[in-house]
């Protein structure tokens, strides 16, 4: 009897294969496992969910024994993998060693932890799963001000919802601009605009410096000397793809786990697709490019040895108050043209060298332009 295919991971991208498989083959035995309690959820809610009202417990849309019987797949909870020996295709987990066939690494991305002092430090929060959201709505209950960390994409979402709830935000960015590593600078500024015009307080070209308790919350100081007093500090700095079990192993591993078009990595019969892995060297931690890999992924363990294609797969902002899509360009070679530029809305593409359109932005009452601007785009991983 074939071992089973055993998926580490039970997120988007490790439930989305599993699905996906099962759809094409009834029979083939899937074993997942998880440090969590496996509960399915979307997780880009995580950062707007609060304005919508939504608890942890209604953010759920399946418990693991539901999606074990829609999956008819063995879900073991709140299980760890602790290694992978990849010579006799075995896991190691609570001190028991089991066989896979094929082994999938869908173990997502960990928060980035910057040095900071301060006896305040250990109680700022990181929303990276329904648990961490959990303890967010519970620091909240009662409390005014905020203070995020970080004004990249999920920094920006945050201070959005939060300050549509009612609470007073300083958000806080090394970067001169907000959103400043995906955006042209033009387009930034309007982002910086529409957030003060909002009421949030941004603390731009600095970072935080340390955190400490106070009687009344926490004292949050700023390199530029700037002392801000917030009742919760959230830390939206960014996520490190989990390459640690992979490493172990001697998988190969650079900004992700590496893996090629077929998301196999260096080992055979081992595969990783999602925030931890790294594609044909890239890295794109988005909805869209998951379930790619997840459906191409799929018909691979079923069989049908199948590439991952990348179309240009835009990211939709969730910042009502500044509508953003961004298609971003994969090289900095070229310059961005713009039509219209302005606060109500813009549109601006990126050309590169040979004055081909690589990438785009568009705003506010663009935004709707995404579509059209799409189908001219060119694959960020062409066919095979």
């Amino acid at each position: 009897m074939e071992a089973p295919v055993v998926i580490i991971g039970t997120g988007l991208a490790g439930y989305t294969v599993a699905r996906e498989l099962r759809r094409l083959d009834s029979t083939v035995e899937i074993q997942m496992f998880t440090g969590d309690n496996g509960g399915f959820y979307s997780k880009p809610m995580l950062s707007n969910g609060f304005s919508a009202k939504k608890t942890a417990a209604n953010m759920l849309t399946q418990p693991a024994v539901k999606m074990a019987e829609q999956l008819q797949a063995e879900i073991n909870t709140d299980q760890t993998v602790d290694a992978i020996d990849y010579a006799h295709q075995t896991i190691l987990t609570r001190g028991v060693e089991r066989s896979y066939s094929k082994l999938v690494l869908a173990v997502g991305a960990e928060p980035i932890r910057i040095p900071l002092q301060g006896n305040g430090v250990d109680a700022i929060v990181s929303v990276n799963n329904l648990s961490d959201y959990h303890v967010l709505l519970q620091r909240l209950e009662g409390k005014k001000s905020i203070a995020i960390l970080g004004a990249g994409l999920i920094g920006c979402e945050f201070a959005n919802d939060l300050c549509s709830a009612g609470y007073e935000v300083s958000l806080i960015d090394p970067g001169p601009l907000p959103l400043g590593r995906l955006l042209p600078a033009e387009i930034a500024e309007h982002m910086a605009q529409a957030l003060l015009a909002a009421g949030i307080n941004l603390h731009a070209g600095t970072v935080c410096s340390s955190v400490e308790s106070a009687s009344d919350g926490f004292l949050v100081s700023l390199q530029n000397g700037t002392k801000l007093h917030a009742d919760v500090v959230i830390s939206a700095v960014g996520l490190r793809p989990r390459a640690e079990l992979a490493t172990k192993a001697g998988i190969k591993v650079n900004k992700g786990i590496e893996v090629d078009r077929y998301l196999q990595t260096s080992e055979k019969n081992i595969y990783a697709l999602g925030d931890c892995a790294e594609v044909s060297g890239l890295h794109l931690p988005y909805v869209m490019p998951i379930m790619q890999c997840a459906r191409a992924l799929a018909k691979t363990l079923a069989g049908q040895l199948t590439p991952v294609n990348y179309a240009a797969m835009p990211v939709v902002v969730k910042t009502p108050l500044f509508p953003l899509a961004i298609s971003a360009p994969l090289s900095s070679n070229g310059q961005w043209q713009f039509d219209e530029l302005g606060a109500n809305g813009t549109k601006a593409i990126f050309y590169d060298d040979q004055n081909q359109p690589t990438g785009f932005v568009v705003s506010g009452d663009r935004v709707n332009e995404k579509r059209a601007l799409e189908k001219v785009m060119p694959a960020w991983l062409a066919l095979m």
